[in-house]
């Protein structure tokens, strides 16, 4: 039998006027990995906290097993800003211990990309002080999860972190023979490492078996059989659980509940997107011509972060775009939207960015645009537009956009000043869709959401159309919202993925191999006698050849995307011709794999 780590006996949490835990009671034992959702402001935070003793309950008590070793980590770290990382994450151990401890290595690699930390200006050496929020917080987890504990609690992990530093959290955690409770909206995360759910909400506490698709399934249930009247809301819960079931029978490994029941709520649920009406739509506003790249050069300073990339960004075309931190994702958006701006007049370092006549860009940054903090949330909505047309014939006011977005009544009359920074962000989402563009380019739109807003920002979208392009360390969100992903894979390209994010995990890892067999290879290979003239010689000829090829298919790719554009409201030619455009791009692929196999013997 499980050994009881925490009991939590009617607790209650009272701030000003509002109850934010009532009489909850809970427990944690050992192997349990608890994921908790919930809205911003309801108490999710409060809870972990009050669960490892940072903070004192109201009324009620919470108690601890004898020697309970317990890990935390909180939204702000307590790093000494005077010490080195080495101090803070490695502490006493001489190299050659923490160096021949797999758990150690694992966590390093994991978390900063290799033991030598690239990336901080000295290594384990660097002195934290001058160092980013999401570097300090990297270092606090990384010195969390090097410790042994009994019960690990997290309030957002995977903040900061990128694609693959999630996939790697997820499948540490998994492996860790700690209980874990955690606070995340990540919720490809939730579904990979938890077993069970804490869904706080208006000062309760439901509990669900499962990971977040089982939990997804048990709400819409539990909706069902309460006959709520929050209709908009339960709606919604049912078309996330349509879109789930539909998907990879992978989204959910153990479904405990009545899938009979999951079945029946979803029958007449349509699919979250019509796409074939959405392309119709998107091709009405924007014409044949939205953004065109050719043998585009972005750089970063002196940095070259992408060279010689021709790309289109079509009409209705949805791009989730992934990539390594620093790879130029953010800046080639920048580079598009600057083009956008002076009607083609910036252009960048190299290469031609060619933006359609109609293209209206609407660019969420990763800053947050800043107000008037004397302004009221829906004068600042009404300063932009009384009225929206979101597609298909959906047209809100100001109001009751703001309603969708989680601004009720009340929350509307509410300065910008006194807002939180998630509240911010919805915000200047909302401005941004008031203002009607045709092209959207949302950059890390899913920092300091819940999965309700989430929830609520996907429904809008689903129905949008136009063109969009998504940078997102959220998974799920980049799934549920695109139809094609593109990689930065640190190579100074960009690549589409057939399969999406699991083949980037997969390439990116290829890579990394590579390097290491690389460098092992290294003084071997030193070693070995220069390649006949006669082998080089061949190689470049090789190499020349590649290149008219890679041209070849260049020419092809523009005429096809040239023929979509012309045939777009032909759904079938246009699959046809997409279809093709996915050979050209596999064999692009195998050219250039082969093309780099040659340059390094050439």
């Amino acid at each position: 039998m499980a050994v009881n780590l925490v009991n939590v006996e009617n607790v209650s949490k009272v701030y000003g006027t509002r109850a934010l835990l009532d009489g909850v009671s809970l427990g944690v034992s050992e192997g349990d990995r608890i994921g908790v959702v919930g809205r911003n402001g309801d108490g999710k935070t409060t809870l972990i906290r009050m669960l490892a003793k940072l903070e004192e309950a109201d009324t009620g008590r919470v108690t601890h097993s004898g020697g309970l070793r317990l890990g935390v980590l909180t939204q702000h770290d307590s790093l000494d800003p005077a010490a080195t990382v080495r101090h803070e994450v490695i502490g006493d151990m001489a190299d050659h211990e923490w160096a021949g401890n797999a758990k150690v290595r694992d966590v390093l690699t994991g978390l900063f990309g290799g033991l030598d930390l690239p990336g901080f200006p000295k290594g384990l050496d660097t002195v934290i002080g001058p160092l980013s929020g999401g570097e300090r917080r990297r270092i606090a987890l990384a010195k969390l999860l090097i410790e042994e504990q009994d019960l690990l609690v997290l309030d957002e992990p995977t903040n900061h972190l990128d694609v693959e530093g999630i996939a790697w959290l997820a499948r540490h955690l998994r492996e860790r023979r700690s209980a874990l409770v955690c606070v995340t909206h990540d919720r490809w995360f939730l579904d990979q490492v938890c077993t069970r759910m804490w869904d706080v909400q208006r000062g309760a506490v439901y509990e669900y078996e499962g990971g977040y698709s089982d939990y997804v399934f048990a709400r819409a249930e539990r909706e069902r059989i309460a006959a709520t009247e929050e209709t908009k809301r339960q709606n919604l819960v049912r078309k996330e659980l349509a879109w789930l079931r539909r998907g990879a029978p992978a989204r959910t490994s153990k479904p405990r509940f009545r899938v009979e029941a999951a079945n029946e709520l979803i029958k007449d649920v349509p699919p979250p997107r019509d796409t074939s009406e959405l392309m119709k739509f998107a091709s009405s506003r924007l014409g044949r011509t939205v953004f065109d790249l050719e043998d585009v050069t972005v750089q970063a300073g002196p940095k070259v972060l992408l060279k010689h990339v021709t790309w289109q960004l079509g009409p209705g075309d949805r791009i989730g775009l992934v990539g390594v931190n620093g790879a130029g994702k953010t800046s080639l958006l920048r580079a598009m939207a600057e083009a956008a701006r002076t009607e083609g007049e910036a252009q960048p370092a190299g290469g031609r960015i060619a933006v359609g006549k109609t293209v209206k860009l609407a660019y969420l940054s990763q800053e947050v645009a800043e107000l008037n903090p004397n302004t009221r949330v829906l004068e600042a909505v009404q300063q932009v537009r009384e009225r929206v047309d979101l597609g298909k014939g959906r047209e809100m006011t100001a109001g009751q956009l703001c309603e969708t977005f989680g601004f009720n009544k009340e929350k509307q009359w509410t300065p910008v000043g006194d807002l939180s920074g998630g509240e911010r962000r919805r915000l200047q989402l909302l401005r941004l869709l008031m203002d009607e563009p045709n092209v959207l380019f949302l950059d890390e739109p899913t920092n300091d959401l819940d999965i309700e807003t989430l929830t609520q920002l996907e429904d809008v979208l689903d129905g949008w159309p136009g063109s969009m392009i998504v940078i997102s360390h959220d998974r799920f969100f980049v799934e549920r919202t695109t139809d094609r992903v593109f990689a930065l894979l640190g190579d100074a390209t960009l690549r589409m993925l057939p399969r999406g994010i699991d083949e980037y995990l997969e390439r990116r890892q290829a890579m990394e191999e590579a390097v290491a067999a690389t460098a092992a290879a290294a003084a071997p290979k030193a070693a070995t006698t220069e390649r006949s003239a006669a082998d080089q010689r061949a190689a470049k000829k090789e190499l020349q050849k590649i290149e008219r090829q890679l041209d070849r298919i260049s020419e092809k790719e523009t005429k096809l995307h040239d023929q979509i554009a012309a045939d777009a409201t032909d759904f079938a030619k246009v699959a046809e011709l997409d279809a093709q455009l996915r050979d050209l791009a596999g064999e692009r692929e195998e050219l250039e794999m082969r093309w780099l196999e040659l340059a390094e013997d050439a």
